[in-house]
């Protein structure tokens, strides 16, 4: 994530505070889309009414709750223990005019124990009915946790489905800071974000970057729009007055990278270096603006694949947004969305989360700058590869505050975030950018880069901390690095010198 002005520098929420269920529908019809799925569901709820009774654990020793949580430092009720996810297949209906949202979200998991109960996270959003491997399930909602208790327990190791139907009016979710996450409505159509809480506004999920997954969306929409997401578009059928993309992302991605962004796209698709396909969607209102970002996201893609290594995913491309008061771009994988026709340094920094963030995600929330510190340290390695200054330039100037990102970053160590509100802090970007350059100062730069390359290969789609990446850089480097991370990344306040500990 980076702001397309100045870093997002006011607290996040940890745990969003209850969110009741969407009230009743009053003689609404059921959603076309999703009409067979729903009918479906009631119909083996219905015919399982006042029968025989769920049996939580019946013939599977120590079946018991699932958590409500993975317990995170930062971010406690994200994510659920227990299971997990190995695909999501949503199929999702909009309408703009209605802002109303229908969806049927399939998931395949593996419990990694045995559970009687499984827990999703959802906030808002009326859940109509819900199954696990094709049985009726039983549904209960508190704040933005959903429970599922299946006809009979899962023993650990089971592959397992459960499908939830699902509708209503998706909600934004405002931060204390003022910004927004979750379903943002936009003058023609809305878009998902999801960094950190907000992919459960859409889909319910096993909401914590440690559960990666592949995904499946199917959006519909009116005639004349076009639903965008990750991955690659597999298939586009006109059906009426309707249509429906199927985007596939096979490559696993944590859920608040997840995007669907609808309206009525200018699409630019391209290749990159000849091979990688390329998707850019811009606003019709910012087209002239933007007329030059699919040769620019070829540019950066191409340079950062120099610099980081192969690009880790099938495709690639961009979603710029009207969305003038969101203050930030994100990463969402293959396709970063903007508020706005990007600048260079911003684009340089989302494109360079493909590698750092969305194909090598952090295990918990405060290994944070391992997403921000490495894609703040990319736009210094562009500037200075562009003629502009050098890292140790741009270093210097947030070293002594003359850089107009600098102010901040002193205020406590980037690996160590305070709290779930201070993780898109300055530190976590800036001091994590320093970070690197004194890594690279230490090592030098044959070493550095080995280093980076390293690191995107061997966690390539995976989960990593920031014990692993120190581990890497004294392996490759055969240097004791204790007292430069010590200081510059664990360290309380601005360091004496803006040198290297001596080794």
């Amino acid at each position: 994530m980076h702001a397309p002005f100045a870093h997002r520098s006011a607290p996040l929420i940890a745990v969003h505070p209850p969110v009741p269920e969407e009230p009743a529908l009053r003689t609404r019809p059921s959603p076309r889309p999703l009409s067979a799925a729903l009918a479906l569901l009631l119909c083996a709820a219905a015919c399982t009414s006042g029968g025989g009774s769920h049996d939580d654990s019946d013939g599977v020793p120590g079946a018991r709750p699932g958590a409500a949580g993975v317990g995170d430092r930062l971010f406690p009720g994200l994510g659920n223990g227990g299971y997990d996810v190995t695909r999501y297949r949503l199929t999702l209906g909009y309408s703009p005019d209605s802002h109303r949202l229908e969806g049927t979200a399939e998931l395949t998991a593996r419990t990694t124990r045995a559970l009687s109960s499984l827990n999703l996270d959802l906030a808002g959003l009326r859940v109509r009915g819900a199954t696990v491997d094709g049985e009726p399930a039983r549904t209960a909602r508190t704040g933005t946790e959903l429970t599922l208790t299946p006809a009979a327990a899962l023993p650990k190791g089971r592959t397992f489905k459960a499908t939830i139907v699902y509708d209503g009016r998706p909600r934004t979710i405002s931060d204390p800071d003022g910004s927004e996450e979750g379903w943002i409505e936009t003058e023609d159509g809305a878009v998902g974000l999801g960094e950190p809480t907000g992919s459960m506004a859409w889909f319910p999920g096993n909401h914590h970057p440690s559960d990666k997954a592949a995904y499946d969306i199917t959006i519909t929409v009116p005639r004349g729009y076009t639903a965008v997401s990750n991955g690659e578009l597999a298939d586009r059928a006109e059906h009426g007055d309707r249509t429906t993309f199927h985007w596939r992302t096979a490559e696993p991605m944590a859920s608040y990278l997840a995007t669907v962004a609808i309206d009525d796209f200018d699409i630019h698709t391209t290749t990159t270096d000849g091979t990688l396909p390329q998707y850019v969607a811009v606003d019709p209102g910012l087209a002239d603006r933007a007329a030059d970002l699919p040769d620019q996201v070829t540019e950066v893609i191409d340079w950062e694949t120099r610099t980081f290594g192969r690009y880790p995913f099938s495709s690639t491309g961009a979603i710029v947004a009207d969305l003038p008061d969101l203050g930030y771009a994100l990463e969402t994988q293959t396709k970063p969305v903007f508020p706005s026709p990007p600048g260079e340094a911003l684009l340089v920094h989302e494109l360079a989360h493909q590698w750092f963030g969305d194909s090598v995600t952090p295990r918990a929330w405060k290994d944070m700058w391992l997403n921000e510190g490495f894609a703040t340290y990319a736009e210094w390695l562009w500037e200075e590869d562009h003629d502009g200054r050098t890292a140790q330039e741009i270093f210097d100037d947030f070293y002594d505050g003359t850089d107009d990102e600098s102010e901040g970053i002193w205020a406590f160590p980037p690996a160590s975030p305070p709290s779930a509100g201070r993780v898109s802090d300055p530190p976590v970007y800036g001091r994590g950018a320093m970070v690197l350059h004194q890594v690279r100062e230490a090592v030098g730069d044959k070493t550095f880069f080995a280093i980076l390359r390293a690191w995107t290969r061997d966690h390539r789609h995976g989960n990593a901390d920031t014990r692993q990446f120190i581990a890497l850089c004294e392996k490759k480097s055969g240097q004791d690095l204790r007292d430069l991370f010590d200081v510059w990344l664990y360290g309380d306040g601005k360091p004496a010198s803006a040198t290297s500990p001596p080794r």
